[in-house]
């Protein structure tokens, strides 16, 4: 009986993952957060002062960090989790150490392998212990530590701004309290292009020049019922003028302000709207190096459009979250959480927003040669893809790097399909990989 009842809760929340709409999927899921930082002090409440020794025994007092953005990295030479995000901890203190006051609290009771591991990895910042063990430190009570890494970042007023497990939820509140506001002078040009199934919605965003200087383009290529205007082309667009990169974003057929239905709409006619947008770019004369970047479906566009126009032609792709996944859901007769007959598919299949797919998007998908032809393309390349992305798991970027020699790979933790944790990171990161180049 028991069993039973067991078996029935299951099938029940089968049933809810398989017909849960993937695009309903796009946030994160968990926030461990919500497990680990319960009793760290609250946003807005004000940070417990403490005064603690540093390793050369000199005391260190919180207070006199009064007027100024502090951030407390809680952490042990002995802790694992502590050890695998020292060196992003690091890059976000070596980005912000001018605008901050980065302190270390150490849960070490052996003051040698404490200054040890601070010399190991190279930590710059304050460090301080009462060189105890966690559950017996004053300060663990303090600030209702139960994990480490925590971080708590303090305002210039002493009040707490955050507090979190995350690295990312940490870099995302700095790059808040102090915005790059360098914004290159720049000209935007909205224009139409000829595609597969008409006019495509266009813009193209250049960087102020000289006279006939020529200068480095990406086209931009959005998701599955995506547009050109979404806040992470924005913002990779504006990142990629601050290394004096223009930029195109398109709508592809069927979707945004471009012509066509999304029901006719195939990754095959995506590939042709990329390519008739690449000819276009690649005729104007002040066009020198073109690169591909593209997110979700529009990553597998990329690439299949980079295997098509060859390597002498493209000479760099950047890939978020590339959507591979979409022949396994053809096969398996389900597209973004609606199911269809794979072996017979309908004319067409109510999606989501009063949207219908087409019949030949499911044919085509399911033969469709997503690695075969990119695989043609033998260049530069970036894939960036988060852990935590349930509609696209992180293997399909894998097998990407497996076929692409020259590839770098980043894996995001805690990052969903749409990046949504820090967008403006992820745009950051497209713009330093393409400058080399």
């Amino acid at each position: 009986m028991i069993m039973n009842k067991l078996f029935f809760l299951l099938s029940i929340v089968l049933a809810l993952l398989l017909t849960t709409p993937a695009h309903a999927q796009f946030g994160p899921v968990n926030d461990i957060d919500n497990k680990y930082a319960t009793d760290l002090p609250k946003a807005g409440s004000d940070a417990p002062m403490f005064k603690l020794k540093t390793i050369d025994g000199k005391t260190f007092k919180l207070s006199s960090l009064k007027g100024k953005v502090v951030v407390l990295d809680f952490w042990a030479s002995w802790c694992p989790d502590c050890r695998h995000d020292m060196p992003d901890v690091k890059r976000i203190y070596e980005r912000f150490k001018d605008k901050t006051a980065f302190v270390g609290v150490s849960f070490d009771t052996d003051k040698d392998a404490w200054a040890s591991a601070v010399d190991k990895y190279g930590i710059g910042y304050t460090q301080v212990s009462e060189l105890k063990k966690m559950r017996e430190a004053e300060i663990t009570k303090t600030y209702g530590i139960h994990w480490i890494p925590s971080y708590v970042v303090v305002g210039v007023d002493g009040k707490v701004l955050l507090s979190t497990v995350l690295t990312w939820k940490l870099e995302k509140k700095l790059m808040e309290l102090f915005p790059d506001n360098n914004k290159p002078e720049s000209t935007t040009a909205a224009l139409t292009i000829q595609g597969s199934k008409g006019k495509l919605s266009t813009l193209i965003v250049k960087p102020a020049a000289k006279e006939g200087q020529k200068m480095d383009v990406a086209i931009i290529m959005h998701g599955f019922t995506g547009n050109k205007n979404e806040t992470l082309h924005q913002a990779i667009s504006q990142e990629l003028l601050k290394e004096g990169i223009a930029s195109v974003r398109f709508d592809f057929n069927g979707h945004g302000q471009s012509e066509g239905r999304f029901e006719d709409m195939t990754v095959p006619n995506e590939i042709e709207d990329a390519k008739a947008v690449f000819h276009y770019v690649r005729a104007l004369p002040w066009v020198r190096n073109i690169y591909l970047v593209g997110h979700s479906q529009g990553g597998v566009v990329a690439s299949m459009t980079a295997g098509e126009l060859g390597t002498d032609s493209i000479q760099g792709v950047v890939l978020l979250a590339p959507a591979a996944v979409l022949r396994e859901d053809a096969i398996r007769g389900n597209t973004m959480g609606m199911s269809f007959d794979p072996l017979d598919p309908p004319e067409k299949v109510k999606m989501f927003n009063g949207l219908y797919l087409g019949g030949d998007y499911i044919r085509t998908a399911f033969s469709l040669p997503i690695y075969e032809t990119a695989a043609k393309y033998q260049g530069n390349a970036m894939m960036i893809h988060g852990n935590a992305d349930h509609v696209v798991p992180y293997t399909y970027s894998e097998r990407y790097h497996a076929i692409w020699p020259k590839s770098k790979l980043s894996i995001l933790e805690h990052f969903d399909h749409g990046f949504s944790q820090n967008q403006q990171k992820v745009a950051e990161m497209v713009a330093e990989y393409l400058k080399p180049f």
